[in-house]
């Protein structure tokens, strides 16, 4: 009879676990992509000012735009996604203290550890997120996000179509065109060239039109005339023309990048620089970079667990856990202050990299122990807290 109350009992407490931990689940998943699609969307709001120039300046197309900052997503994901799991764990469980569920389960048998294991699953799928944003999603995404940022700063075709507007292309060459219809004809063309020294030319036509070729932008111009003046002598030419071209080849030489930065480069290629000698700063700075891609990921589940750590420990007062959460946030702001310094300081000498996995090592270890070492440590205290 006892054997089958005991089997009885640990069927009941498996079943209210499981049933426990799926309402867990449940409500962390929810309230952490609330506060993640909250965040990004600040988060996008405030970059996207960065690139507001080019609506402006450049005249980029709205989805062109959109679709810009949205090559930065993974980043801010990776920043975003470990303090939205740090948030919504606090909410939830806070929650459930004020509403005293967390004490009815307690009294139940389930101990803190055994209450924290919903924010350990949901903290290592989270984790998981956060590392393929930073192995792959970002070196991926910052590459395509460069590429296309460099093409619409320097794509001349797009600056020269651009109506009603003079347009500085280059240093020392100025075009302005009147209208452009939808074959891609234009009409009303000026051009300023002081690319040679000795003389200025300016170049006006009725129509023509834009052509790139492998030598670069060329400016096909019918009906017009080419003034020029000798910069020395101040003479003054004057040529009628049927059709004359602009040859603006002379300009490619910002057709391409010059160089790569640091979030274009996957992990392998941080940790095993070309061209790099190992004790400049680049060096230096691809190393840290890498460390921290690997480590940074952790914090989805070290801020989580910490955070229920310094929740769940000590007596529990009915008059609320204010307190407790102020000191999780600032606990939390601490170690992600430290991650982010380490990568600083690593970047200054290579061999303080054990320090960067010790940042995230250390509270992990110091919050499981601290949730195991108290079994049942919810103890309410007298009624004079009412």
């Amino acid at each position: 009879m006892r054997l089958c109350l005991i089997h009885y009992s640990l069927i009941f407490m498996w079943s209210l676990e499981l049933q426990v931990n799926t309402y867990l689940a449940k409500q962390l998943l929810l309230a952490f992509m609330v506060v993640v699609i909250s965040l990004t969307c600040v988060v996008w709001l405030s970059q996207s000012l960065r690139f507001i120039d080019l609506i402006v300046n450049r005249g980029l197309p709205l989805p062109t735009f959109i679709y810009l900052t949205i090559l930065l997503l993974p980043t801010w994901l990776s920043i975003v996604m470990p303090i939205a799991i740090f948030a919504s764990s606090l909410y939830i469980y806070n929650r459930m203290l004020v509403d005293r569920e967390i004490i009815v389960l307690v009294a139940a048998g389930l101990s803190p550890w055994r209450l924290s294991s919903p924010v350990v699953l949901v903290s290592l799928i989270v984790t998981f997120l956060c590392y393929s944003m930073t192995l792959y999603f970002i070196p991926v995404s910052y590459q395509a996000f460069k590429e296309l940022q460099f093409k619409i700063r320097h794509n001349y075709t797009d600056i020269l179509l651009r109506e009603g507007t003079f347009n500085a292309v280059g240093k020392d060459i100025t075009v302005y065109i009147r209208e452009r219809n939808l074959k891609g004809e234009l009409s009303g063309i000026i051009i300023n060239d002081e690319r040679n020294s000795l003389e200025s030319i300016t170049v006006m036509a009725e129509s023509g039109a834009l052509s790139v070729t492998e030598k670069g932008p060329q400016v096909f111009m019918r009906n017009g005339n080419r003034q020029s003046r000798n910069t020395k002598t101040g003479q003054v030419g004057l040529l009628y023309f049927d059709s004359y071209t602009v040859d603006l080849s002379g300009l490619n030489s910002m057709s391409q990048r010059a160089w790569k930065d640091q979030n274009e480069y996957f992990v392998h290629e941080l940790l095993n620089p070309r061209n790099e000698a190992e004790n400049s700063k680049r060096y230096k700075k691809f190393i840290a970079e890498a460390h921290y891609r690997i480590t940074s990921p952790l914090l989805a589940i070290v801020l989580p667990i910490l955070g229920l750590a310094v929740l769940l420990k000590g007596e529990f007062s009915r008059r609320g856990q204010t307190l407790r959460i102020c000191s999780a946030v600032i606990v939390a702001g601490l170690v992600e202050c430290t991650v982010l310094g380490s990568k600083f300081f690593v970047a200054q000498n290579a061999m303080l990299i054990p320090i960067m996995y010790g940042t995230v090592a250390a509270p992990l270890a110091i919050a499981f122990v601290s949730l195991i070492s108290y079994p049942s440590n919810f103890k309410l205290r007298p009624k004079r807290d009412f």
